[in-house]
C-alpha cells in the first residue's frame, strides 16, 4: 500500500526565496512525502512573475528535493488562491508574507479568508525583509507588497 503523498500549496511572492520558506519547505518534505505547487498570486507583472518563477523554483526543488510546480495567477490574491484549491487537490496551504507593517496580504486578511477554504493553513514570516530580496526577487513587486 502506498503512503499519502501531502499535496501542499505554497502562496507567495515576494518572499518566495527567503530562507525561513525554505526551511520550511525542508521541514515538510522531511516529515512525510510532499508535492509543492508555488503560486504567484496577484501578479500585476506576468514577466516579473516568470522571473520570480525561473529564480525560485530550482531553489524550491533543492529544499523539497522533488520537483516543484509553478503557477502564476491574478489580479486578487483571495481568488487566486481559491481557484488552485478548487482545480488542485491540495492538503495544506503555506502563505509566505511580508511582516505585518509592510505587508498588504495581511492588512487585507488574506490568511484568515484562506482558512475559510477549509485547508490547514501556515503563516510564513521572513525574520527580516531582507531575506525576501535577496537576489533581487521582488524587487519592483508584483502589485500587492507581500
Amino acid at each position: 500500500m502506498e503512503s499519502h503523498v501531502k499535496q501542499v500549496l505554497v502562496v507567495a511572492s515576494k518572499t518566495a526565496n527567503s530562507e525561513r520558506l525554505m526551511k520550511e519547505i525542508e521541514g515538510c518534505a522531511a516529515a512525510q512525502a510532499c508535492r509543492f505547487t508555488l503560486l504567484i498570486p496577484d501578479a500585476g507583472d506576468r514577466e516579473k512573475a516568470d522571473r520570480t518563477l525561473a529564480w525560485v523554483l530550482p531553489l524550491m526543488r533543492r529544499a523539497a528535493r522533488a520537483p516543484v510546480i509553478g503557477l502564476v495567477d491574478g489580479p486578487d490574491p483571495f481568488e487566486s488562491v481559491q481557484r488552485a484549491v478548487q482545480e488542485g487537490s491540495f492538503d495544506e496551504i503555506i502563505v509566505s508574507t511580508l511582516p505585518r507593517r509592510v505587508s498588504q496580504w495581511l492588512r487585507r486578511d488574506l490568511i484568515t479568508r484562506i482558512e475559510t477554504l477549509g485547508l490547514p493553513v501556515k503563516a510564513v514570516i521572513p525574520k527580516v525583509e531582507r531575506d525576501a530580496s535577496a537576489a533581487g526577487v521582488g524587487e519592483g513587486g508584483f502589485g500587492g507588497g507581500f
